[in-house]
C-alpha cells in the first residue's frame, strides 16, 4: 500500500465538508508537520470518525496515500483530553489558525508540536496573553523567522534605559520618527520570554501583530478579529 503512516501522535487544526459525505482534515502531527487527509464517509450520521475528528484532543491519526490528500482511515482518543472554554478556547482556535496559515505541508516540526501542546495546557490554566505572547514568538524562531531582539541590527546590544524601533526585515534600531517605539527593558523582557510587566505585554502585542501580519501577507486570520471583540489579542 503506498505510504501507509500509523498511529502518529495529532491534533486536528480544521476540518470542512468534502463533497457529500466526506471532510477535509487539517491536522498537525508529531513528525510530518501539517498533514491534509479526507475522511470519506465522515460526514454520515454513524460515521466512526466523525465524533472523534475534534480540536484541542490529543489523537492517533493513520492514514495512506502519496501527494498533497491523503486518505484517513483511523483516529483513535489518546486519553487525558483538554477542557478549553471562552477566551481560552478562542485563543487556542487562533495558535492553530496560525499554523495552518504559516506552517508549510509535510514540513516536521517536533519542537513546535511540543510546543502546541504545552500551550494548549497553559491556557487552559493562565491568562492567555503571555501565552499567546511565547507561543508567537517560538513559532516565528521555530519557522525560521527568528528575532533577535537583545541586540541591534549594528550587532550593538540592547539597553534597558533605551528606545529602539523595529524594521521589519532589518531588526532592533535606535528610534526613529514615525515608527512604534519599543522600550529597551521590553525587548530584553521579550528575549526572555518574561511578560510579568504590562508595558512588555502590551509592546509584545504591537511587535508580534506587526510580524505575523508580514509573514502571512496577504492571509487573514478569523480568529483575531473575534479575539479582539474579546479584548484578548
Amino acid at each position: 500500500m503506498a505510504d501507509r503512516i500509523d498511529a502518529e501522535p495529532a491534533y486536528i487544526l480544521h476540518t470542512y465538508p468534502w463533497k457529500e459525505t466526506s471532510l477535509i482534515v487539517e491536522a498537525f502531527t508529531a513528525h510530518h508537520g501539517r498533514v491534509s487527509l479526507v475522511a470519506r464517509g465522515a460526514r454520515r450520521a454513524h460515521s466512526a470518525l466523525k465524533a472523534k475528528l475534534l480540536a484541542f484532543q490529543p489523537l492517533w491519526l493513520s492514514w495512506f496515500g502519496k501527494g498533497g490528500l491523503k486518505t484517513l482511515h483511523a483516529a483513535e482518543w489518546q486519553g487525558g483530553a483538554l477542557h478549553l472554554s471562552g477566551r481560552a478556547l478562542m485563543c487556542g482556535f487562533y495558535i492553530s489558525e496560525l499554523i495552518l496559515k504559516l506552517l508549510p505541508p509535510d514540513d516536521p516540526h517536533e519542537a513546535l508540536y511540543r510546543r502546541y501542546e504545552e500551550t494548549l495546557a497553559e491556557l487552559s490554566a493562565a491568562d492567555p496573553q503571555p501565552v499567546l505572547r511565547r507561543f508567537e514568538l517560538d513559532l516565528l524562531s521555530e519557522l525560521g523567522y527568528a528575532q533577535t531582539l537583545d541586540q541591534t541590527a549594528a550587532g550593538t546590544p540592547v539597553e534597558a534605559g533605551g528606545r529602539y524601533a523595529y524594521t521589519l526585515g532589518v531588526g532592533v534600531s535606535p528610534a526613529a520618527p514615525d515608527a512604534p517605539v519599543y522600550a529597551g527593558g521590553s525587548l530584553l523582557a521579550m528575549a526572555a520570554r518574561d511578560f510579568s510587566d504590562p508595558r512588555t505585554l502590551a509592546e509584545a502585542k504591537q511587535l508580534m501583530r506587526a510580524l505575523i501580519n508580514h509573514y502571512l501577507g496577504d492571509k487573514p486570520l478569523h480568529t483575531r478579529q473575534l479575539l479582539l471583540d474579546l479584548q484578548a489579542l
